[in-house]
């Protein structure tokens, strides 16, 4: 029987995902792009730095959702780009299962293009540049949260709040801030036991 070229490539791409040669690409790729839209951004920006520091606050506040969004409503469905790399994560939390490599800086470069669009240059950049450092937050902070054992209270409760998520996965979406799982009603509340 012959295969669907579409599966047998969303295969290769999915087993290519899992590989640490991947995840250490994404993050080169994604930093040299944080770099290259911060710089490119900070040139053209014409507003003094009140302006600036806005549109970095915008960028980092815009990715909470951005996380929040992809993790609940793209990552837990039956996608297949997204969603088998994610159940191979939560199958194996200390493996190295991402985004193809090349698919988040093209997002980013895409949603850059858009914001440049809508926006002055300078600040469309910087908002950029900042979405795409949230996102590198967010993936050395998942790495990290799998691969570290904190002894500080607050980084084990950081860290407890994700894998509370691999229990129980229709909460706890946030990684990097539980804002929008406080606000859309998907933060982990313990129950308290039956005496």
């Amino acid at each position: 029987m012959k295969r669907n070229p579409w599966r047998i490539f969303v295969d290769a791409v999915v087993r290519m995902s899992a590989t640490r040669a991947n995840y250490w690409a994404e993050l080169g790729v994604d930093s040299v792009l944080c770099l290259l839209l911060l710089v490119l951004g900070w040139q053209r920006h014409t507003g003094g730095p009140p302006t600036a520091l806005l549109a970095i606050g915008l960028g980092l506040f815009a990715f909470s959702f951005i996380e929040y969004f992809f993790h609940r409503w793209l990552f837990h469905t039956r996608v297949p780009l997204f969603a088998q790399g994610h159940d191979l994560h939560h199958a194996r939390p200390l493996g190295y299962d991402s985004l193809p490599f090349f698919l988040p800086p093209a997002v980013l470069l895409v949603l850059a293009g858009v914001f440049v669009l809508l926006l002055p240059t300078g600040f469309a950049l910087l908002l950029a540049s900042a979405i795409t450092f949230g996102y590198i937050v967010y993936g050395l902070g998942h790495f990290i949260i799998h691969h570290v054992r904190f002894k500080q209270p607050l980084l084990r409760r950081w860290a407890g709040a994700h894998h509370v998520h691999h229990y129980h996965p229709d909460s706890n979406f946030g990684v990097t801030t539980p804002l929008w799982d406080v606000l859309l009603g998907t933060r982990y509340v313990r129950q308290p036991r039956n005496r």
